[in-house]
């Protein structure tokens, strides 16, 4: 009677995609493994670093994952949230001179990087456009950004104007793309991933073909650049934001909050506010300050 033995390997990799109940690992070697995650796993997403291990009657196992930097998540049907996302370093946040500017909605985006610990890029595509259609209000909202510290890109995907600029301001670092319908999300994401080595091609090699349904896939850039993308992500918003976490996610609110008055204080309506002085001293905004009355105004 004989005994096989079989070896084990064990590595290190990242999430590309998530299908169903399986997903596909990068490995340190730039290979792809097909891999289950044990049951207390199940909250695994794009993104993460995991440790695997083969199993050589079956696929590989995901037995850990690594301490997230972030995670990206949305509420489910049923009001659980579920991450779809994960280890995200970049919010390009895209607008465009055609449909017209939201800068409540980038705003609103800005104060989701400010919460995730990520950066912030703006990026206006349609640049082409903006003889017509851009308004002083976006010049100056835009020079608002600026002043603060966010970087603006403006891109044509037509022609590829700033493309590259772009490329080099993801290079190096795990992005994602939002921005409301119609500004050219797709369109920039389709300019990038030519050159992109799309890591999801193939699910196995039995035949399967390609996976249908996913959460969110993430894409080799080069440079150590990462695009993680799908319609949910696109799409994604902070759900969860109370007085504290709105004004936080106004980065030039930060040098005035611990000189209020009130330790409470909304810097809405408070005696003694010192970020409603900045306001009036000119330190602030005021385009920026009243949009932010509005967001509070709606929590």
């Amino acid at each position: 009677m004989s005994t096989e033995t079989h070896d084990v390997t064990k590595g290190t990799g990242r999430v590309i995609t998530r299908f169903g109940a399986e997903l596909l690992v990068r490995c340190d070697d730039k290979s792809t493994i097909r891999c289950a995650p044990k049951r207390k796993l199940e909250n695994i997403a794009c993104g993460d670093w995991v440790d695997w291990q083969s199993n050589p009657t079956g696929i590989a196992r995901v037995d850990k994952i690594h301490k997230r930097k972030n995670a990206i998540t949305r509420l489910t049907y049923r009001g659980k949230p579920r991450t779809i996302a994960a280890n995200v370093d970049q919010l390009l946040i895209v607008s465009a001179w055609l449909p017209e500017p939201f800068w409540d909605l980038v705003d609103r985006y800005i104060i989701a990087a400010e919460q995730l610990g990520a950066e912030a890029t703006i990026v206006i595509n349609k640049q082409d456009l903006a003889e017509q259609y851009a308004k002083q209000e976006g010049w100056r909202a835009l020079a608002d950004y600026e002043k603060i510290g966010y970087k603006v890109l403006h891109v044509n995907t037509k022609d590829s104007t700033g493309i590259d600029a772009l490329k080099e301001t993801m290079s190096g670092k795990t992005n994602i793309l939002l921005g409301r319908s119609g500004v050219g999300k797709s369109s920039i994401a389709n300019k990038i991933m030519p050159e992109a080595a799309i890591l999801t091609a193939e699910i196995s090699e039995s035949g399967e073909g390609r996976h249908t349904t996913t959460t969110a896939d993430l894409y080799d850039l080069a440079d150590d650049g990462y695009l993680i993308d799908s319609p949910g992500v696109r799409d994604y918003m902070p759900d969860n934001l109370d007085p504290i976490k709105l004004a936080n996610g106004y980065i030039e609110f930060q040098p005035y909050l611990n000189s209020c008055r009130f330790s409470n204080c909304t810097h809405n309506h408070e005696p003694q506010c010192s970020v409603r002085q900045a306001v009036e001293e000119g330190e602030i905004s005021t385009s920026r300050y009243e949009r932010y009355l509005d967001a509070l105004n709606n929590l």
